[in-house]
Order: structure tokens, then C-alpha cells, then sequence
């Protein structure tokens, strides 16, 4: 029987009877914070990191455990839990491991094997997989199950069917399996080809023909990659050596010297393009965007968390800005208490170059409103816009400038909550509103984003984020 604790114990090199104690008081429904500050008579003075990962560890292995458990009772239903399963399936420390284990036990929809065995071609495969005849001809062994009332009219198909059901005997090996994706995560490259579409050659242009190691790949470009490719701008894949992965494969399933041996070869090679690469590119990319969506949320918390605990600008009458290009630079200015006060929008960047009339209208609202400081939003045309305001100041006395990060202030502008709260202004005007409320108090602006309508994957991209808002 599996033991979760004692596996828990090994993997963070820790007493069982301290791992045993976090466990009961997980369940007890103890938080993290309150175990680590309260109870560390129980836990051995864990800090709250390793307590941390023995909690999220042990979600895993009892997710496991009821797959187990699962498969166990399906296999014993249909009469086939040996103890060897049994033992391999105690053994197994991934979910992987455990459905590659149940694969040639699953049933299956209706396959080109299952047709060939409904045909009555399993023996025949059955004795051809054994290969253990050193001499003898496979056309001779297939002469006995012609049958024309079974749709097998000649040797050929006879043979044809055979081989669907080697074939497929090879992908539900589990040790094939185990290698092939071993050798995949350690030798194929993630690579991306761009579609010829528009945003190829914008914001994806660096990934139009890109490859990197699965091995080495950082979180942030297989998000961005997968973001191209459900947006249609590029075809994503992974790509290794196949004749070596084939090589590996027909080591373990092939006997040099058997009559059978080329044939079997033959059903290897044909199991690998059909059944088993496909599969394991799949699986293998599945758990790379797995792990790089929790590498993307673990940075976008620690970029958040400075940015929520920002000291608020307090008693200070702010202006926004909104840079734009074409569009021009919108304008709001608040109150100290978050009120806006006024609004206006002016074209200093390109391709307008209105700087004199721009620098007009910001300092009759910095004289009327007595405006202290100018928060400027760091997306499209910020270099630009600072330098403006940089230049601004210059004649001004009194107020400053700083830098804000306006990720989401356009996610935030098109919500519900905006128009709720700001009917009688466009979404542009809402988002000058936004970047100037961030920096008087970033908490409580920033929590008015909803989560699920800005990928995390933003923060952690080789792109600006501004491009993609």
C-alpha cells in the first residue's frame, strides 16, 4: 500500500512523524501561515516554504492515489489486477505512469486493431509479437486465417491486421512509453513558424522561425508561443530526432534473429508515426504549459506584490496620462479623494507633433486645478510622452512626474465596473483615470481588475505588455 507521508518524508528529507503532524493539520483545515507561526512543536520548525511544498505535494499524491485506486478497481473488475499490477501500480509516483501502466487495459473506441481482432487476426498477431521462431514464413502463418466471409480475402490483409495489432500492443507498452517521453524532454526542441498573418510579423515577429530546447525553454516564451498559435499567427511543435526515438523502441520490442523481427520492426515504426509520437508531443507539451502557467502565476505574484504594497500618493492632486500616438494622450485629473476633476486629450507624439498647443493646455490644468503630480502610463508611446512632460516641468514649478505600469488599465476601462462608474466618459478618458488612481492609492485601484480577463502571462513576455492590453 502506497504511503503518502512516508513518500512525503523522503522527497522534502524530512521525519515521518512531523510530516504525519502537518498532514493532520492540513486537514484539520489549519492554514499554512497559522502551522508555521503556531504549531512548530509539531512540524520541527518547517519554515513556511517547505510547508508550503509538502501541502501542494501532498494535493498531488492523493490526486494520485484516487487514480490509483481508480484503476485498481477498474482493472479488478475486468479480472485483471495480477500482482505484478498491483506492485507496479503502488510504485508509480506520476499520473503518467499510472495511465501508461492501465493503457492496454482502457477501453478503447473502435480502432484499426480492434477491427483486425474482430476479424479474428489475434492469434496470428499474438504469434507474430512473441517472435519466438528463429525460421519459418509469416505468409505461411497467415495462409490459415484467410476468410473471405471476415473481410481478410488474402495473405496481405491477413497480415495487415496483424500488424495494426502489434502496433498497437508497442503504444500500450508503458516502458516504451516511459523512454520515448523521457528521450523527448531531453532532446527535442519547441519550435514555431509563423503563418504569414499580420500579427506574425508584429507582435510574434521573433518567433516567425524560432526553436529552443524543451529542456532550457524559459515559461514566458512557451506562453507566448501557445498565445501565437491560438491566435493563428504561428504553427507551435516539437521536434526531435525521430530516428533515434524509432532506434530506442525497436531495442526494447524487436528479438535480432527471429523470423518475425523485420515484421515487428515494421509494426514499431508504424506505431511510432501513428500512435505514439503524436501522443507523447501532446502529453510532453501539456506539462510544459502546465509547469510555465504556475511559473508565470509565481512571477506575476511576486511582480504584484510590490505593486500592491506601493506606498499611496496621499492628499495629492493627480493628473493621468494615457500616451497614445494616433489616438493622442488622454488626460484625467483627480482629486485627493479620487474624484475626477477634469479631462482633455492632446497630441504631443507623432504623427500630430502638436507639442505647443499640448504644453498649453497642461499648464492652464496644472494652474487651475494646482496640480502636484503626473502619473504617466508606461505603455505605447511613454518614451515619448515622458520626455514631453520631462521637457513640461521644466517650465513648471511644483509638480513632478513618475512612472506607471498601466498593464490591465484598458481591460479595467472596458469592464462593467468602469461603465458603472464612469457613464459620461469614453473607455480611453476611463484609463487616464485609471493610471492616475494607481499611483494615489494602487490597491484599491488594481484590485477592480477581474483576474480572468488578463492572462498572467502578460507580465512574464518578451513583448511589452502595452501591446498586448
Amino acid at each position: 500500500m502506497f504511503d503518502i507521508c512516508a513518500q512525503l518524508a523522503q522527497e522534502f528529507q524530512c521525519g515521518v512523524k512531523e510530516v504525519g503532524n502537518v498532514v493532520k493539520l492540513i486537514d484539520e483545515g489549519c492554514t499554512i501561515p497559522f502551522i508555521a507561526r503556531y504549531r512548530k512543536e509539531m512540524h520541527g520548525c518547517m519554515d513556511d516554504q517547505l510547508l508550503r511544498g509538502i501541502s501542494e505535494r501532498l494535493d498531488y499524491l492523493r490526486r494520485l492515489q484516487e487514480r490509483r485506486d481508480e484503476v485498481s478497481a477498474s482493472l479488478q473488475t475486468l479480472e485483471k489486477l495480477t500482482p505484478q499490477l498491483r506492485q507496479a501500480l503502488d510504485k508509480a509516483l506520476t499520473l503518467a505512469e499510472i495511465e501508461d501502466i492501465y493503457r492496454p487495459y482502457k477501453p478503447k473506441r473502435r480502432t484499426r486493431a480492434a477491427i483486425a481482432k474482430e476479424k479474428g487476426l489475434e492469434p496470428l498477431a499474438q504469434r507474430i509479437w512473441a517472435q519466438k521462431e528463429r525460421s519459418g514464413s509469416l505468409e505461411e502463418w497467415a495462409s490459415g486465417y484467410v476468410n473471405p466471409d471476415r473481410d481478410v480475402s488474402d495473405i496481405g490483409q491477413a497480415l495487415s491486421g496483424a500488424k495494426d495489432i502489434i502496433a498497437e500492443y508497442i503504444s500500450d507498452e508503458a516502458e516504451v512509453r516511459r523512454q520515448l517521453r523521457q528521450f523527448v524532454q531531453e532532446r527535442a526542441l519547441f519550435k514555431s513558424t509563423g503563418t504569414g498573418t499580420e500579427r506574425d510579423a508584429g507582435v510574434y515577429g521573433m518567433y516567425g522561425d524560432y526553436q529552443e530546447g524543451v529542456k532550457t525553454i524559459p515559461a514566458h516564451r512557451i506562453l507566448a508561443m501557445n498565445r501565437g498559435e491560438k491566435e493563428k499567427a504561428l504553427k507551435v511543435a516539437l521536434a526531435w530526432d525521430d530516428e533515434r526515438a524509432l532506434q530506442q523502441i525497436v531495442r526494447l520490442v524487436v528479438r535480432p534473429g527471429s523470423a518475425a523481427a523485420a515484421f515487428v520492426g515494421d509494426a514499431a515504426r508504424d506505431a511510432y508515426s501513428r500512435l505514439i509520437a503524436p501522443a507523447i508531443e501532446r502529453e510532453v507539451r501539456s506539462q510544459l504549459t502546465e509547469k510555465a502557467n504556475a511559473q508565470a502565476i509565481k512571477m506575476f505574484a511576486l511582480n504584484l506584490k510590490p505593486l500592491l504594497l506601493q506606498p499611496p500618493v496621499k492628499g495629492k492632486v493627480i493628473l493621468g496620462f494615457d500616451p497614445a500616438y494616433r489616438t493622442g494622450c488622454k488626460l484625467a485629473v483627480i482629486a485627493p479623494t479620487g474624484k475626477v476633476l477634469d479631462t482633455a486629450v492632446i497630441y504631443p507624439t507623432p504623427p500630430h507633433n502638436e507639442t505647443q498647443k499640448a504644453k498649453s493646455v497642461l499648464k492652464e490644468l496644472i494652474a487651475k486645478h494646482h496640480i502636484e503630480v503626473i502619473a504617466v502610463g508606461n505603455g505605447t508611446a511613454s518614451k515619448e510622452s515622458e520626455i514631453f512632460i520631462a521637457d513640461l516641468l521644466k517650465e513648471v514649478s511644483g509638480a513632478a512626474y513618475a512612472m506607471v505600469n498601466e498593464a490591465g488599465a484598458s481591460v479595467y476601462s472596458a469592464s462593467k465596473l468602469a461603465a458603472e462608474e464612469f457613464p459620461q466618459y469614453d473607455v480611453s478618458l476611463r484609463s487616464a483615470v485609471s493610471i492616475a488612481r494607481r499611483l494615489q492609492d494602487p490597491l484599491a485601484e488594481l484590485v477592480k481588475i477581474d483576474p480572468k480577463s488578463i492572462g498572467v502571462g502578460q507580465y512574464q513576455h518578451d513583448v511589452p505588455a502595452a501591446q498586448l492590453d
